[in-house]
């Protein structure tokens, strides 16, 4: 038995101090007073004890075998020392999500070709059965004008590959590219081929006139992916209108509503909306969108992920509670306990409480900032830092 003491145990409704908490093998046992008969203590040294976070939406595996345009490892060296990083960020369950795009508008990656695509979802499917430090999962990331993400997608799910999926439109003019000015400056940031071969009027008529798949092959995957037990989500819901769609088709997710309107209309129709948790770092959307400070505030927001800034986690859900007087519980719950419920996971991982597992955290702010000293998955402590002075 391990018992953790001397920390402000965070669960889904409150803060408990002054109690121990225990673990036996990799399941959590319960709280006591006083300090137990343990094999092992561990001395949070006043920090707080939070479940391991649960990031359902990241594009950092990618930053990790891409970190040059021409520079593409080995995605196992890659894998590991990606996981090694997010476990020191309090990251213990992470959905690695993954584009099917067609063209070639956000740049050439080779990441996302259809033959790495299968890849790295192959390597993390199998990753458990060798040494791994988290829990990996594969998001697949389903671009709605690629026709052979339909038959790759089936397949994927099928297989068990596949642990979410998203449709995706990133067509100028709505969704998360509204504003044509913002989508002109990232398309030329990104330097691509087709960007540099075209004017941006060519762009837009490209994109007027593109084909893209059909409502009934959409409600097809989703029901494929429910039918084994996986979450569907939507993708930068701009309209009530388009959320409507979105349900009909059978969504259980909204990611990244544009506009406050749309994320009240996704928390209402009982969709868990999710939002950056960089935005909150930033103080409003990279793209000039919604502000996920404001959507937490308005009580529209189920559920922060780190999107492609994984440290985000930890310092958003800090800054809510201090600057925005959100309550710490209500914050963790958004990176832990909502998204295990969202990927239907909450029965095992989520919440600090007897019965789940004991994949924990030890937080402790030092200079103002949130810092992470002890993370355990499966009740072993996995990683352990000492800050000194």
């Amino acid at each position: 038995m391990t018992a953790i003491i001397n920390g402000k145990i965070v669960t889904p409704e409150d803060i408990m101090e002054d109690k121990v908490l225990l673990l036996g093998g990799d399941r959590i046992l319960g709280v006591t007073d006083g300090i137990p008969d343990a094999d092992r203590i561990i001395d949070a040294n006043g920090g707080y004890i939070l479940p391991g976070f649960i990031d359902i939406h990241s594009d950092r595996i990618e930053q990790c075998i891409l970190p040059r345009p021409t520079s593409m490892l080995d995605f196992e060296l890659a894998l590991k020392e990606c996981e090694s990083e997010l476990l020191h960020l309090g990251i213990t369950t992470m959905y690695h999500s993954l584009t099917l795009y067609k063209d070639e508008f956000f740049g050439k990656s080779p990441i996302r070709t259809k033959e790495n695509v299968k890849k790295l979802a192959g390597l993390i499917g199998n990753i458990h059965n060798r040494s791994h430090l988290i829990r990996h999962r594969f998001h697949l990331r389903i671009e709605i004008d690629n026709f052979e993400a339909y038959d790759i997608a089936r397949a994927m799910i099928e297989s068990g590959q596949v642990h979410e999926i998203s449709f995706m439109d990133h067509t100028p003019g709505q969704g998360q590219y509204r504003n044509l000015e913002i989508y002109q400056k990232t398309i030329s940031s990104y330097q691509g081929r087709e960007v540099a071969n075209r004017s941006f009027e060519e762009i837009l008529e490209y994109h007027r006139g593109k084909e893209t798949l059909s409502l009934e092959q959409l409600r097809e995957l989703a029901e494929l992916a429910h039918a084994h037990g996986i979450a569907v989500a939507s993708h930068d819901d701009d309209t009530v209108e388009k959320l409507e769609l979105n349900e009909r088709l059978g969504v259980d997710i909204c990611e990244f509503p544009i506009t406050i309107e749309t994320a009240k209309a996704a928390h209402e129709k009982g969709l868990f909306t999710v939002v950056g948790a960089p935005n909150i770092l930033l103080g409003g959307s990279h793209s000039g969108n919604m502000s996920a400070a404001e959507a937490i505030q308005e009580g529209c927001a189920d559920i922060i992920c780190s999107d492609y800034y994984p440290p985000a986690i930890l310092h958003g859900i800090f800054i809510m509670a201090e600057r925005y007087g959100i309550s710490l519980s209500d914050m963790v719950n958004k990176a832990t306990l909502h998204p295990a419920r969202a990927m239907k996971i909450d029965g095992d991982y989520g919440a600090v409480e007897r019965g789940k597992k004991a994949d924990l955290l030890v937080v402790e702010v030092l200079d103002g900032y949130p810092v992470i000293t002890h993370v355990l998955v499966d009740g072993r402590v996995t990683a352990q830092v000492a800050y000194r002075r």
